[in-house]
């Protein structure tokens, strides 16, 4: 099945699998999509398995979208619970089309707590809900995180006693009737070669042809492109390789402390899973990589460049990325959401040192270049990930390998037989369609979904419109909504629209004292003394402040205090 044949299914309705192999083109397609749906005035759920994830979908993940948090099981009473806390009742309840994007890392039990909240909202017992559901992912590349104990923490009667890891594995996979559509193309290599070996990795016949072009390009540590990117399975190597490149740059390192507000063990959690470190080393002439998705900035995730200098009065450093535009990087949060309050923040600066990552750290990302360790390889997809982050087979240098590094996962193989037979049936049925019953399926969806068939009527609706982007959240504001609210529901950085909030206070459009309802009572109690800092420096500049409380508040709650400044 290619793109354009994906794409009609899924404007049909149909709950759906999208999958192919890495590089196929399953983003663009669900991008089309998302763009499709909004032409159409519907705005879908988007959501992934991970946060990693969702950085690059400029989502958020499902664990927060659906409500159930850390959670990995539910009683009914906590169902219950969930479903009538006002956010994500109103969330929930308004979407019409969920996408989860990297289903592969998504565990079985988790997609079936995520039908039971939507079934429980929507008061509907049909499979989440009677809402279009689409999966998106590769079940080759990396697998869920299980812990050994999982048979005992499953949700009671949910499942048999039989090894059960993938999303697949839930019984809501098969009760949604989800149509495989399996994409075939392939856009991120355009090398026979490297398109060899990765089909062959992906079928288990890995051969002597196959390590024979290997093999051609093993190079030792030593003579490794310096200024590639270096993958390793595990992140004591990565650490190890960016802790010794920067130690070659002289002067002394900048360093940025992660700031953490929640109970101790989410935090623990949310460290692991975060792209950023909790201490990040900088001197100019680092390499680094962006570990967020900020379009209006112009940077994603994986995005890669070189720190140029710091700025003299915020001390933030300035990274020039390879497009040679420079950015300054301002620190940006991780949260974790239950009950409707935030339970953990992570603030830090979007960076990593990125003269080394790990594979699992790499999914998604498309490299010209890398030099990959899979000498240490522990888990199926490992080496198949690792290798596919390349373009061409010139552009990898490998360093090892082991006995795993070049297998797939053998129940995933059969599977993945299955959803090639499935899909093929899809395409067969989908072209017997004529264009009108096509037409008319399309039409019935938008309906549906309470959206605009005649998608030109929406475009007439915007260009009526036309406030600006400040003015859309001073109308969410005076609904009672804030900041975080805010963001969630505009799709925007929380920091984008705190800078919509202090321009909407300099125009008199927003009270100071309104502010006093978006910090905690804990930390407007101390207002008065940052005041007092920002007084005794004569400047509203936030650098000294933040370095004067030694990053005990995050450049925004400072920025929010500077707002609330009688002057």
């Amino acid at each position: 099945m290619n793109q354009a044949q994906a794409l009609n299914v899924l404007e049909t309705g149909a709950n759906v699998f999208l999958t192919g192999e890495p590089g196929s083109g399953k983003t663009y397609t669900i991008n089309r999509y998302v763009e499709y749906l909004r032409s159409h005035g519907i705005e879908p759920a988007i959501t992934a398995s991970t946060g990693i994830a969702a950085t690059h979908i400029n989502g958020m993940t499902i664990h927060s979208w659906s409500g159930i948090g850390i959670k990995n099981r539910l009683s009914q009473s906590d169902v219950r619970a969930i479903a009538a806390n006002d956010y994500v009742k109103k969330r929930v309840g308004r979407a019409k089309i969920l996408i989860i994007d990297e289903i592969s890392m998504l565990p079985p039990q988790t997609l079936q707590m995520v039908d039971m909240i939507v079934r429980e909202v929507k008061k509907n017992h049909a499979p989440f809900g009677g809402m279009q559901v689409v999966l998106v992912g590769d079940f080759f590349q990396l697998p869920p995180v299980v812990r050994n104990s999982y048979n005992e923490e499953s949700q009671e009667n949910l499942f048999e006693n039989k090894p059960i890891r993938f999303a697949y594995d839930s019984p809501i996979f098969e009760q949604a009737e989800f149509v495989t559509c399996y994409i075939d193309e392939q856009y991120r290599q355009d090398d026979s070669e490297l398109l060899s070996v990765l089909g062959k990795i992906r079928t288990n016949s890995f051969d002597d042809i196959s390590l024979a072009l290997i093999e051609q390009r093993k190079v030792d540590q030593a003579n490794a492109p310096a200024d590639a990117p270096k993958l390793y399975s595990h992140n004591i190597d990565v650490d190890e390789v960016n802790n010794r490149m920067l130690s070659k740059i002289p002067g002394t390192a900048q360093l940025f402390l992660m700031n953490t507000k929640g109970h101790e063990a989410l935090i623990a959690v949310m460290k692991k899973g975060c792209l950023s470190p909790e201490r990040l080393h900088l001197k100019v002439g680092a390499s680094v990589m962006f570990t967020k998705n900020n379009q209006k900035e112009g940077f994603v995730n994986g995005t890669l460049g070189t720190v140029v200098d710091f700025n003299e009065e915020t001390g933030l450093p300035i990274v020039k990325i390879r497009s040679g535009k420079k950015i300054e990087v301002a620190p940006s949060e991780w949260t974790v959401e239950e009950d409707g309050k935030i339970k953990g923040r992570l603030a830090q600066l979007p960076l990593r040192l990125a003269w080394a990552i790990t594979v699992h750290k790499s999914q998604g990302i498309s490299l010209d270049e890398a030099v990959i360790d899979l000498s240490k390889v522990f888990e199926f997809g490992q080496g198949y990930v690792a290798l596919s982050r390349v373009r061409r087979l010139k552009g990898l240098y490998i360093l090892g390998w082991n006995d795993v590094a070049f297998q797939v996962d053998s129940d995933v193989l059969k599977k993945d037989e299955g959803f090639r037979i499935n899909s093929s049936g899809a395409e067969k049925v989908y072209q017997g369609f004529d264009k009108e019953e096509l037409s008319k399926m399309k039409d019935d969806f938008i309906a549906r979904c309470g959206g605009e068939i005649n998608a030109s009527n929406v475009i007439l609706k915007d260009k009526k419109k036309k406030i600006s982007t400040c003015d859309k959240t001073l109308l969410l504001w005076k609904e009672g909504m804030r900041i975080k609210e805010i963001a969630e529901l505009r799709e925007m950085n929380e920091r984008t629209v705190l800078d919509h909030i202090e321009a909407l206070v300099k125009n008199k459009k927003i009270k100071k004292d309104e502010l006093i309802e978006t910090v905690s009572p804990e930390f407007f109690s101390v207002v008065p003394i940052i005041h007092g800092v920002f007084k005794s420096y004569d400047s509203d500049k936030l650098g000294p402040v933040y370095e004067f409380f030694d990053g005990k508040y995050s450049y925004d709650e400072l920025k929010l205090a500077r707002m609330m400044m009688k002057k």
